[in-house]
């Protein structure tokens, strides 16, 4: 307990000293991240490198504690000692990114070097609920694992204190769990960074005056992907994995509806936005201190989560647990009020994604029996079976001097809608619709681009290749009302 003691001790005094020079060393050379007003609140710039100072905080404490305690625990750091290089890469990657910037797939590819080295080092997931996993499971779970905490400290990296706040309740739950399971090797890992980032907190709290960075962020959630990793091989119960799963919940749930909401958005999953948790707490009212804390409050929540299920020997209570958990995300959830999960819910529940879907398939049919025409005809009939399925109560074409109408409804009704699309040779399309018909306006849009892009010209087509007996073929779908003179 001593080691430990002093361990967090040197690790919080480096980051106390270090902080603030790192950050006046920085700003003197321009290495700042500048407001834009949108996304990135703060009102000056502000040194973006604080990585650096966290990363010589960590480290030193443990190249410092020999000489200054006079004691060795080579043996009990091992862990630390083996993870060294993928943190080395890890931490490389982010300052490169901090300083001269890097694309995307530049991040991934780093990232995905340090979980390589990291896995070869011995943190690797073996079992997932009560089962050996083989190495073609272990591998790109592993590395599933690592990336997404990785990336997931970096999205919520947003507002003064976040990252490192959400990093030290991850870090002491953590810590904790290690104690309860005598993981002394954890133990010794965790506790320094605990301190580090506790010292790191006093400069980057609300007004902060130095940011995180990405040397910071994705330093942080990869050491923590990695201690989730090594929590879980000393686990005893059989849901293991949950209990890491819940400590790093808050950034996880972060990025998962980042790139949930930006697909269905069909947004680059890279791109940025203002729709992380914490944005939408500041849009709801909150101020930026009042939101950090708030969320630090759900991290003291989901650590109580976390270490219940990681005590927790009977599978019942441990399922009660992930069910109460899960009920509180997904309250939190609706509480954010995302516009993207409830348009999605009330068209999955309320039946509007089976008639979204039974209209897709109705247009397919439409461009198919639109391919396969021969005549006029064919095609003006292929547009009243579609149209009666997309409750089009009036149709008419003009097309090469003729005219088509069909009809299921009076045209001239007075509560309706009318819409014209122009064909080729001056010809057109005219649709009524009345007010009160379901109308699904996701299909409206591509079924105009099915006419303009199919319809239109298979009429060409035809008219070129066979006007004269196009003509005279009989209607099957419709009558011919009249011939223009």
């Amino acid at each position: 307990m001593d080691s430990l003691l002093w361990l967090g001790l040197i690790s919080f005094v480096l980051a106390l000293v270090l902080t603030p020079i790192f950050r006046d060393v920085f700003r003197s050379y321009g290495v700042v991240d500048a407001p834009d007003h949108s996304r990135k609140i703060h009102k000056y710039p502000i040194p973006r490198v604080g990585g650096i100072a966290i990363a010589c905080a960590y480290a030193g404490s443990f190249f410092l504690f020999p000489s200054l305690t006079g004691s060795n625990l080579n043996p009990e750091l091992s862990l630390v000692w083996k993870m060294l290089p993928a943190a080395a890469v890890i931490f490389a990657v982010g300052i490169i990114d901090d300083l001269l910037g890097l694309k995307p797939w530049q991040k991934i590819v780093g990232q995905l070097a340090a979980a390589g080295l990291a896995y070869w080092s011995g943190v690797r997931i073996e079992d997932l609920v009560g089962y050996h996993t083989l190495m073609w499971w272990s591998l790109p779970l592993t590395l599933l694992w690592l990336l997404a905490c990785t990336n997931a400290f970096n999205l919520v990296d947003g507002m003064d204190g976040l990252a490192a706040g959400v990093g030290l309740f991850a870090t002491l739950t953590i810590f904790i769990a290690a104690l309860l399971h005598k993981n002394i090797p954890l133990a010794l890992a965790t506790f320094p960074l605990a301190a580090c980032l506790l010292g790191f907190l006093c400069y980057n709290f609300n007004p902060a005056t130095i940011f995180l960075g990405d040397s910071g962020s994705l330093l942080i959630g990869f050491l923590l992907g990695c201690y989730g990793i090594i929590w879980t091989q000393k686990s005893a119960t059989l849901l293991g994995m949950t209990a890491p799963l819940m400590a790093l919940s808050i950034p996880l749930l972060d990025v998962c509806l980042a790139v949930v909401r930006r697909l269905m958005r069909r947004q680059p999953i890279f791109g940025a936005d203002r729709g992380h948790i914490h944005h939408r707490l500041l849009d709801r009212g909150m101020t930026p201190r009042r939101a950090v804390l708030v969320l630090y409050a759900l991290c003291s929540l989901v650590a109580a989560f976390s270490l219940l299920q990681s005590v927790v020997q009977n599978d019942r209570v441990s399922g009660l647990i992930i069910v109460l958990f899960c009920a509180v995300a997904w309250v939190g959830i609706q509480y954010l009020g995302y516009a993207e999960f409830t348009v999605a819910g009330r068209m999955l529940f309320r039946g509007d994604f089976q008639r979204t879907l039974k209209a897709q398939i109705d247009l397919h049919s439409f461009e198919q029996a639109v391919a396969d025409a021969r005549a006029v005809d064919d095609c003006w009939a292929a547009l009243i079976a579609a149209c009666e399925k997309m409750d089009f109560h009036c149709v008419r074409m003009s097309f090469a001097g003729r005219v088509f109408d069909g009809a299921d409804a009076p045209c001239s009704a007075p509560d309706r809608w009318e819409m014209r699309v122009p064909l080729p040779g001056n010809g057109y399309l005219e649709f009524t619709r009345g007010l009160q018909s379901p109308v699904l306006a996701a299909i409206v849009g591509p079924f105009i681009d099915a006419i303009h892009n199919h319809l239109g010209p298979r009429l060409v087509a035809i008219q070129t290749g066979a006007a004269n007996q196009s003509a005279h073929a009989p209607m099957n779908a419709s009558k011919l009302v009249r011939e223009s003179d």
